[in-house]
């Protein structure tokens, strides 16, 4: 028996790489002999560098940067094993957890760090560059990215507007005439995880903000100061990128880099399993199990599960996702090609001990999956036999 274990981290408490083995771990005690292949996944969100740079054979680099409230943070990315192309994740220079709690707030956070980690990988002669989004502490349609590449963002007096979302609510004028020119030259693949518009009902501030820090009256503005920068951009660049999905992701991070680079937009999961050879694996596989922290509606709207069971589908291959909780909307990935969903909660638990006990949690929860898949494989041969 063949066995492919996919997941995705599990934000807050395990990287993909220890949920993986926690899921062989589960598997092989129901299918002990079983020919288990683990491969740690990511969809352009936590991960992402770790997992193409190990498919890929590259090397890790660290590189100061500014924090998402300007602090200094030590960010990693990756040069790949072609040793021409850069990975970055937005997250490790701009992400939520470099955030306390209580300092949480996407009017104040930037995303210059991310535009400070491109200039690095441009310094090192890279013109090929990955940029996964998400996990992101902003929601400023990565105006601060832009900012650290040499763009100008100013009011109606020609003063340059600080950094967040919502000082945008002022800006008059979008100069991109210092933009860093080896951006022209630069290939950008923006690995995305969600489709959301830039603004509106189903854009950056509306969706995301809330768990950004954002009140329902924050939301409004943010939304409304996303939808002026958009025009002003639009004027600058000659690019109308709001409307178009994938914008509003990383608090619009994703119409930033439409805007002001040739950056294209992938599901970031297709990038990460392309890397992996995932096609190959899976068409050997008699099922695969994937996984994440939450599954809910979000997931369905392209991230790491489904992407798996995009893959798994071309060949008829069941798929089993193993998620932290299942949340509302989590039934919508069942017509994606995922065949069931399993909590890993036994029991009803405070969220502190899920986090704390989330590896054994995970490797019980696989075990009780894999045993509901041997009695109906048994039963299907009994069947078969009569």
């Amino acid at each position: 028996m063949r066995i492919v274990v996919a997941p995705d981290s599990f934000k807050g408490s395990l990287p993909a790489s220890d949920v993986a083995l926690a899921m062989e771990r589960g598997v092989r005690l129901v299918f002990p002999t079983a020919d288990v292949r683990s491969v740690p996944i990511a969809d352009g969100g936590e991960g992402t560098v770790a997992a193409l740079v190990a498919a890929t054979g590259g090397t890790l680099r660290q590189t100061r940067v500014s924090g998402p409230l300007h602090q200094p943070v030590l960010a990693q990315w990756g040069i790949l094993g072609d040793g021409a192309t850069a990975v970055i994740e937005m997250a490790a220079a701009s992400g939520l957890t470099l955030v306390a709690p209580e300092q949480r707030d996407p009017c104040l956070t930037t995303t210059f760090g991310t535009g400070e980690l491109i200039r690095a990988a441009l310094d090192c002669g890279l013109r090929r560059i990955i940029i996964g989004l998400g996990g992101s502490a902003t929601n400023d349609g990565g105006a601060g990215m832009a900012r650290a590449l040499g763009a100008s963002f100013t009011d109606e007096g020609g003063s340059e507007l600080p950094d967040g979302g919502a000082a945008l609510a002022r800006l008059a004028r979008v100069d991109i005439g210092g933009l860093d020119r080896r951006l022209q030259e630069t290939e950008i693949i923006v690995a995305c995880d969600v489709d959301n518009p830039l603004c509106g009902p189903r854009g950056a501030s509306a969706v995301f903000a809330p768990q950004k820090g954002a009140t329902a009256a924050t939301v409004a503005l943010l939304d409304a100061a996303l939808g002026r920068y958009a025009e002003h951009a639009r004027r600058a660049t000659g690019r109308e990128v709001g409307g178009l999905p994938g914008a509003g992701a990383a608090g619009g991070l994703g119409a930033g880099l439409l805007s002001f680079t040739r950056a294209k937009l992938r599901p970031g999961v297709e990038i990460v399993l392309e890397a992996l050879n995932f096609d190959e694996m899976v068409s050997q596989a008699d099922f695969v199990i994937t996984g994440e922290g939450r599954t809910d509606f979000q997931t369905a709207c392209g991230k790491a599960p489904v992407g798996v069971a995009k893959v798994a589908r071309r060949f008829a291959v069941p798929v089993f996702c193993v998620s932290g909780g299942l949340g509302e909307g989590a039934d919508d990935v069942l017509a994606l090609g995922i065949d069931a969903t399993m909590s890993i909660c036994e029991r009803p638990m405070p969220l502190d001990e899920c986090l704390r006990t989330a590896g054994s949690l995970i490797e019980s929860a696989t075990a009780r999956l894999c045993r509901i898949i041997r009695a109906s494989r048994r039963h299907d041969e009994s069947a078969g036999a009569c």
